[in-house]
Parts: C-alpha cells; structure tokens; sequence
C-alpha cells in the first residue's frame, strides 16, 4: 500500500461560482406587470414583492399573525423553507432577516382584498382547510406552497402576458432595491429593508445604481455652492 505524501486537493483551485445575472424592471414595466396580475388569486403576493423587496420564502412564510394591517406594518419572524424533499417553516438564518417592514398604501389595500377572497375559499372548503398554518400566500387548502410553482410557473405566465422579459422572481426583489436607490432613498434605508447585515453588502450588489446617486449628490453641492440657492 502506498500513501501520498500531500493531499492534491491542496493544490487544485476550484472553479468559481456563477454569478447570476441581475436583471430588474423599470418603473414602466412594473406598471405594466402591476395591470396584467390585477385580479389574480396572488395578486397581493406580487404588490409585496413589488414593494417590500421580500424573498419568496418570506413571502411565501408569512403568516396572518405577522401583519398589522392597521399600522400598515408587518414583521418578519419565519420563512419557508427547503428540508430534504419537502418545506417547512423555519426562522431566518440570520438576525437581520427577522425584521419589521413598513407596508405601502397599495400593499395594505391588497392584502385586505387579499383576506376577503381567502376567508370566502374557507368558508366553501370548510373543514378540508387546514388552518393550523395561518398563511397569507398557501396552497388551496391552506398549506404551504412549493415555490416553484409560483416562481417558475405563475410568474413567467404573468410576464409573457405583459410582454415582458423573462425575470427571475428573486429579480423582483433587486427591482424594488435599484427603484429605491435610483430615486434618493438612503441606502441604509434599503438595506434594512432587504434585510442585510450591513449596508456594504447592499452598495456592492447595487453598484450600477452609484453613478446615479453620485449625479444627485453633485447636482445638490452645486446648489449648496450656488450663491442665491
């Protein structure tokens, strides 16, 4: 029997990870994504998406409990995610996930249509509901529902009825995170937003946004500079 003496693992560099392209929309085609969802059973799930910058596990994991429809906030305690050949609930993997998010006007209203339509499916299903998981955003019997089907089938459909391009539904979350930015919102304020840890990892994934803010930031010396302003 021989050994080797190192071991060539060592030696061996392995080959980097893809990077996924970005893409986001503009605030046109948001509008446009906006008017083909009006009406559909996760329409509410969309106006989230479009204006929290949640992932589709926390969307997907959000329970009624979590809302206050009242203070137009909700907070981030669970997310749904993978475990072996099935989802489950689970608390976010790290502290700056579990966070509280203020909800939009559009938001709040179409989560309240939301609920009416919801209580209105139990109340025809009666005991073939399952209420022991209190989802916003579940199955047709109240249960998780797996990702993909939202993500990969219902998304896609929504965006070649609008004519537009063939997004990932994660890609919502970087289009609410460019809009923001793009249009002055402080970049600490997004970042909590998002949920990072800190506001490093929000500028380095935006960074096609900085040219933008550095524009603003000049136009505003020049009218500090400006003598009259």
């Amino acid at each position: 029997m021989r050994f080797v003496q190192r071991n060539i693992l060592d030696v061996v560099t392995p080959p980097r990870r893809a990077k996924t392209q970005m893409q986001t929309l503009t605030e046109e085609q948001v509008h446009q994504l906006l008017d083909v969802i009006e009406g559909d059973r996760f329409e509410a799930l969309y106006i989230l998406a479009l204006s929290t910058g949640m992932r589709e596990g926390e969307l997907l994991g959000l329970r009624w409990k979590d809302i206050n429809l009242e203070r137009a906030s909700l907070q981030l305690q669970v997310s749904l995610q993978r475990s072996g050949n099935t989802y489950i609930l689970a608390e976010p993997k790290t502290d700056h996930s579990r966070r509280r998010i203020g909800l939009a006007r559009h938001a709040v209203e179409a989560l309240r249509r939301h609920r009416v339509r919801q209580n209105e499916e139990r109340l025809r299903l009666g005991a073939a509901w399952d209420d022991s998981f209190d989802l916003v955003f579940p199955n047709g019997i109240g249960r998780p529902i797996q990702p993909h089907i939202i993500g990969q089938t219902q998304f896609h459909r929504h965006l070649e009825k609008a004519g537009l391009p063939q997004i990932r539904f994660h890609d919502l979350r970087h289009t609410v995170a460019t809009l923001l930015l793009q249009r002055g919102i402080n970049a600490k304020v997004v970042s909590e937003m998002l949920g990072h840890s800190n506001i490093s990892i929000t500028l380095g994934i935006y960074a096609h946004v900085t040219p933008h803010m550095q524009e603003t930031a000049i136009m505003a010396i020049d009218l500090i500079l400006s003598k009259g302003a």
